[in-house]
């Protein structure tokens, strides 16, 4: 098998876990390189400095878990992200996908948080067909529960999949690396509580002949 260089964008601590945290496992476990990108987090002037450093301790404890390889931090404050000049946005997550030159991207579908979509919209700039972007086979968006489910119907885009990763052997460390995130994980019948997690992962495994899925919306594939 050919090891791939896989790179998560994530705008949040959470949502790498949240929506590919059984493929980042599967994959790293299979040999691959995952890097993780995260953009932002729980900054002044909305949160502490001690909440950041919260969210950022279970993010390393969630990503020891799924086998990351290499984390990066952009440090931009959550809900925050328009707040700095487009450009510069850009240039961030360009660095990063240029200096590790992935084959395989997985990034936030544009969905009812400001934040994912900021981070779709530049992930499409870093992404494009250009310079070492020629080497990307495969740009994909994931789904994130709660705020991918809360998009309003054929008023903003829906999140249908039409690609799902079987997760069935992966399923179990996704929720144990779920139970990191202490802060950001609710009780049922929240939304992102494990219970409702594991339901979609089970709903999606579904959809494609198997026990438990992670879909996905691809959005460009090369061979």
């Amino acid at each position: 098998m050919i090891k791939k260089r896989i790179l998560v964008v994530s705008p949040h601590p959470d949502d790498e876990t949240l929506g590919v945290g059984g493929t980042i496992f599967k994959y790293s476990n299979e040999g691959h390189e995952v890097n993780v990108l995260t953009i932002s987090g729980h900054l002044p002037p909305l949160y502490t400095r001690e909440d950041y450093e919260k969210t950022l301790e279970e993010a390393h404890k969630a990503f020891k878990i799924l086998g990351v390889n290499k984390s990066y931090f952009l440090e931009l404050p959550a809900t925050m992200i328009g707040d700095i000049p487009l450009h510069e946005l850009n240039s961030k997550i360009c660095k990063i996908v240029n200096d590790f030159n992935p084959q395989i991207i997985f990034c936030p579908f544009p969905d009812r948080h400001l934040d994912h979509r900021l981070v779709f919209d530049s992930v499409m700039v870093a992404t494009r067909p250009v310079g070492k972007g020629r080497n990307i086979e495969i740009v994909a968006a994931y789904e994130t529960l709660s705020e991918t489910h809360w998009n309003a119907p054929h008023i903003e885009p829906n999140f249908t999949p039409n690609w799902v990763i079987d997760i069935s052997n992966s399923i179990k460390k996704k929720i144990e690396a779920l139970k990191c995130y202490e802060t950001q994980i609710p009780d049922f019948p929240g939304p992102r509580s494990l219970e409702a997690i594991e339901a979609l992962a089970k709903f999606r495994g579904t959809q494609a002949g198997f026990g438990f899925g992670e879909g996905m919306h691809i959005i460009r594939m090369v061979s």
